[in-house]
């Protein structure tokens, strides 16, 4: 008896194996891995792929908005889709907050895939996870990394608009500011400069950075961190008033290509916004880790792999707290 025991123990221990090995990470009292749709909804990945796909077909600067709403998810409650909710009830939606206002974008997609997937396989894909795994997505059609989405989470019931307004980094932020608000979500110096390279796609409005043109300091001068000639030509399309949402590549070397370049710019005082700069600017460690992925391209692309899982592991709803949301603008009636 006592062998047969042993031997089912032994049994046990193999059958979770798997999962130890196949880039589990923990979180909100569960657990997330890439397996988690594979019997429940196998066509989940390939449905997201494709409709990102479409997206990024139709709109380049796609891309760039859908790895940013993940990003702007997962600073206020977790990763929880909690940032695609409109108001309702007692919901103020996030998209009001100060960072998403006029700026995020890409609810539409998110919808397309929810709906193809609920045909799929019903009440079974969080829009959470569509979130982590279009982010990804968007990063391997510009030519970046590929990685293992880890999946499990779960929708909230509710939003946060002060939790928009205070948890997301500004672009005029000081660095320890910035610093700050990433060490609140458990990341660190490392995953600051890194996830900021997705920088290297993607658009900013005048309004972003105007201060650095016209009166960085309140002394009426422009930032002198800033490139004066790039600077200039800025100008010509970014006036002291007016022109707000005129848009701006962040990477103006190669805009809709996921790669190194915003590195360099940091290197050549090109950044575009303030709070791209101040990366090389006002931190010794972060300098030296801007210069590092600027010389190479491979150590920052495995970095922010890095850095991506991490961040999507930030106080995930799993097992039964939250919902499967059907519709990812609101939550579930009951």
């Amino acid at each position: 008896m006592a062998h047969s025991m042993g031997f089912i123990t032994v049994l046990s221990l193999l059958a979770i194996v798997p999962l130890c090995l196949s880039g589990k990470t923990y979180g909100g009292g569960g657990y997330l891995y890439p397996q988690f749709y594979d019997h429940s909804c196998p066509k989940a990945q390939e449905i997201v792929k494709h409709f990102v796909a479409k997206a990024v077909a139709e709109d380049p600067r796609m891309a760039a908005s859908l790895l940013r709403l993940h990003f702007h998810d997962c600073f206020v409650k977790g990763c929880d889709a909690s940032v695609l909710l409109d108001s309702s009830g007692t919901i103020i939606s996030e998209k009001r907050s100060n960072p998403n206002r006029d700026s995020a974008r890409g609810f539409e997609v998110i919808d397309e895939i929810k709906a193809a997937i609920e045909k799929e396989c019903p009440h079974t894909v969080s829009c959470a996870d569509i979130m982590a795994l279009a982010a990804r997505d968007s990063t391997v059609l510009t030519g970046g990394p590929n990685w293992d989405v880890p999946l499990g989470r779960r929708d909230s019931r509710d939003a946060s608009l002060s939790g928009s307004n205070n948890n997301i980094p500004a672009p005029n932020n000081t660095f320890q500011t910035i610093l700050t608000k990433f060490k609140l979500q458990g990341l660190d110096i490392v995953d600051l400069v890194a996830l900021s390279g997705s920088h290297t796609i993607g658009n900013a409005r005048c309004t972003s950075f105007r201060q650095r043109l016209y009166n960085q300091a309140g002394n009426g001068k422009p930032d002198y961190t800033l490139d004066q000639s790039y600077a200039a030509h800025l100008r010509t399309h970014c006036p002291k008033s007016g022109g707000d949402q005129n848009l701006f590549f962040l990477d103006f070397v190669s805009p809709v290509k996921f790669d190194n370049s915003y590195f360099k710019n940091l290197l050549a005082y090109k950044g575009l916004l303030s709070s791209d700069e101040v990366l090389f600017t006002k931190n010794a460690e972060s300098r030296k880790l801007v210069k590092t992925y600027a010389y190479n391209q491979e150590l920052f692309f495995q970095q922010f792999v890095k850095s991506m899982i991490k961040m999507g592991n930030i106080s995930p709803l799993t097992g039964y707290k939250g919902e499967i949301r059907k519709y990812c603008r609101k939550v579930n009636a009951y």
